[in-house]
């Protein structure tokens, strides 16, 4: 795990090709995008140069993704960005930037617990084990692999805790509950 804990080091070489210093191979940038989304710190640095190339790597596959139709940042908000970069409002946006990912981080990962506890009168149905893995896969890939959702992980292996079945409407309007917040909260970044 240690491993893990220190970035994982791509070297560009002047060919622009991408070297992955762990595996000694050549990579691609959805290959770093995969690194990412499975929890590792990437750092890209220039052979020749030594300079860091990681924020420029970060936003081309971003800028990917939003081209291929993925779209994740709304046109509002990008056009916040690049106005952000010319007022003095460029001081204030990493922070704040920052702390709207913690906390949608946090809220997912409150998600994904609420719903590995609830009761389910389906879970003695064939199947329906598969069923929920996948669910909670959609909700993972939903929210882009961004760090922290390896933190959801662990509840996903745990079975559901079984409830008194009276509960269980209550337990629906609370999971509908949280989920609109959650969706507010995604459409105001």
């Amino acid at each position: 795990m240690a491993e893990d804990a220190k970035p994982l080091l791509i070297k560009r070489y002047a060919s622009r090709r991408l070297y992955n210093t762990e595996t000694s191979d050549y990579v691609t940038l959805e290959d770093i995008a995969a690194f990412i989304r499975e929890g590792r710190e990437v750092q890209i640095v220039d052979l020749k140069t030594g300079d860091d190339l990681t924020r420029q790597y970060l936003l081309q596959i971003i800028a990917e993704h939003e081209s291929r139709g993925e779209n994740v940042l709304p046109i509002d908000v990008l056009t916040d960005l690049v106005r952000s970069y010319a007022t003095s409002a460029q001081s204030v946006v990493p922070q704040f930037l920052a702390a709207s990912f913690e906390m949608l981080r946090e809220g997912q990962s409150k998600l994904m617990e609420n719903m590995s506890q609830l009761p389910n009168p389906m879970a003695s149905m064939p199947g329906f084990e598969a069923l929920q893995r996948q669910q909670q896969a959609f909700l993972k890939s939903l929210m882009g692999g961004w760090s922290g959702a390896a933190q959801g992980e662990a509840e996903e292996d745990k079975p559901a805790k079984p409830k008194a079945k009276g509960r269980d409407e209550e337990d629906l309007a609370a999971i509908k509950k949280q989920l609109a917040e959650l969706q507010d909260k995604l459409s105001k970044l």
